[in-house]
C-alpha cells in the first residue's frame, strides 16, 4: 500500500519579483486579472505596497455607472477621475454666469410657433429713432383740430389775413416773418401774434416744410354754390380726379393769374384743403372759389345749362384755338395725372381739343396738368 504524503502548502515565487508569495494570497496586490499559467502578467513590482497604486500596464475595469474607465497604472489616477477634477477646477475658477432675462433666453424651435410676435413700435417712435430726413419730416407734434387747417408760407398767410370770409384762430410768427408780413398786410391784424422760433414751427409742421417762419390756424373755407360762382366773370376749370394737392394749388394760382371764375374738383378723388395746397396756390385759395362736385358728368350738364361751352383738353382732338371760340364762355375740363380724362367725361363735353406743341417729340407729347392748364388759359385769353 502506497504511503500517503500529507499536503504541504509551499510558498511560490513571483515570476517577476522573484520573492516568495505570502501565504494566504492567491493574487498579487493590485492585479485586476486572475493569474493564469505561468504566473500573473501584472504584478505589484518593486516599491508597491498597501496605500500605493499598482504599477504596470493599464487594465480595463467597468465602473459602477456603466461607462468604461481606463486605469493607467503608470500614473496611478484613472482618466475619468483626472477629467472630472480638471472640469471641476475650471468651474470653480470661473465665476457663475449672470442668468439671462426671460426676453434674451434662447427659445427652442418647437416653441416658436406658440409665442406671440413682438408688437410693432409706434410710428412716432420709429420716426424719432430714425435719423433720415424723410422720417424727421414726418414728425408732427400737433395736428389741426377737426374743421381747421394749418396754413403756412408768407403768401398764403398774408392772403388768409386779408380774406374776410376766413375765420382765424392762431397766428405763429418768427421775428423775421412778422416784419415781412407787415409789409404785405397792414396792421392791426384780426388776431394777436404768437412769437415763436423756427424750431417750434419745424416741430409743429414738419422739418421739411417750407413755412418761411409763418403759420396760421384757420377754419376751412365754405365753398359757394355753383350758381354763385358762375356770377364771376371768366372761364371755368373742371378737374376730373386730379389728386395731387400741389397740382391743384398750381392750377388755382393759374386761375387767379388769368381771371378764371372758379375751379371745380370731384368730391371723392380730390385732395382736401391742406397747407401744401394753399402754399402751392400762393394765396389764390383765398381769391378763387374751389367747388366740389359729387358727379363730374352731371356738373358738366349743369354748366351747359348755364351757357358754358365745355371743352375737354385731350391730345386726341384738334389744336385749341382761342379766337375760334368767339365770345363763348368756356368750361375747360382737364383729366387726372397719367390717366387723363375718363370716357364718360370726354363724351359729355361739347368739344375735344389739345395743345399745339410744335417742338414736341414722340417721347414728350404731353404736359403736366398744371402746365397744360396755364397754356390753355393763355390761349383762351387771346380772343379779345
Amino acid at each position: 500500500m502506497a504511503r500517503q504524503v500529507p499536503y504541504t502548502r509551499v510558498a511560490m515565487k513571483s515570476p517577476r519579483s522573484g520573492g516568495p508569495r505570502p501565504p494566504g494570497s492567491s493574487r498579487p496586490p493590485g492585479s485586476s486579472r486572475p493569474p493564469g499559467p505561468g504566473g500573473s502578467r501584472t504584478g505589484a513590482g518593486p516599491g508597491s505596497g498597501p496605500g500605493q497604486p499598482p504599477r504596470g500596464r493599464a487594465s480595463y475595469a467597468k465602473p459602477a455607472h456603466g461607462k468604461p474607465a481606463y486605469n493607467n497604472g503608470a500614473f496611478g489616477t484613472p482618466v475619468d477621475a483626472r477629467n472630472e477634477a480638471k472640469h471641476k477646477s475650471r468651474s470653480e475658477s470661473r465665476p457663475n454666469p449672470r442668468p439671462l432675462p426671460p426676453a434674451e433666453r434662447p427659445v427652442s424651435p418647437a416653441r416658436l410657433s406658440l409665442q406671440r410676435p413682438p408688437e410693432a413700435a409706434p410710428v412716432e417712435q420709429v420716426a424719432r429713432e430714425s435719423g433720415s430726413r424723410e422720417s424727421r419730416g414726418r414728425q408732427h407734434a400737433a395736428e389741426a383740430p377737426r374743421g381747421t387747417v394749418w396754413l403756412y408760407g408768407t403768401h398764403a398767410v398774408a392772403a388768409a389775413l386779408s380774406n374776410p370770409s376766413r375765420r382765424l384762430r392762431r397766428l405763429l410768427l418768427t421775428e423775421e416773418a412778422e416784419s415781412a408780413l407787415a409789409e404785405r398786410v397792414r396792421q392791426p391784424w384780426p388776431l394777436a401774434t404768437e412769437r415763436v422760433d423756427r424750431a417750434r414751427l419745424d416741430t409743429l409742421l414738419g422739418r421739411d416744410t417750407v413755412h418761411q417762419g409763418a403759420a396760421l390756424l384757420a377754419d376751412l373755407l365754405a365753398p359757394p354754390a355753383l350758381a354763385a360762382a358762375l356770377e364771376r366773370r371768366g372761364p371755368v376749370l373742371v378737374l376730373d380726379q386730379v389728386s395731387d394737392p400741389r397740382n391743384v394749388g398750381a392750377i388755382l394760382r393759374c386761375a387767379a393769374a388769368f381771371g378764371a371764375a372758379c375751379v371745380i374738383v370731384q368730391e371723392r378723388n380730390a385732395p382736401e384743403e391742406t397747407g401744401a395746397l394753399a402754399k402751392a396756390a400762393s394765396g389764390a385759395l383765398e381769391t378763387v372759389p374751389l367747388l366740389r362736385a359729387v358727379n363730374i358728368a352731371r356738373t358738366l350738364i349743369a354748366l351747359k345749362a348755364a351757357g358754358c361751352w365745355t371743352v375737354a383738353l385731350d391730345a386726341g382732338g384738334g389744336a385749341l384755338s382761342g379766337p375760334s371760340l368767339g365770345q363763348r364762355r368756356v368750361a375747360l375740363v382737364l383729366g387726372a395725372e397719367g390717366e387723363g380724362l375718363r370716357r364718360l367725361t370726354r363724351e359729355t363735353c361739347d368739344e375735344v381739343a389739345g395743345i399745339a406743341m410744335p417742338g414736341g417729340s414722340v417721347s414728350l407729347d404731353s404736359l403736366n396738368v398744371a402746365a397744360a392748364a396755364a397754356v390753355a388759359l393763355y390761349e383762351l385769353g387771346r380772343r379779345g
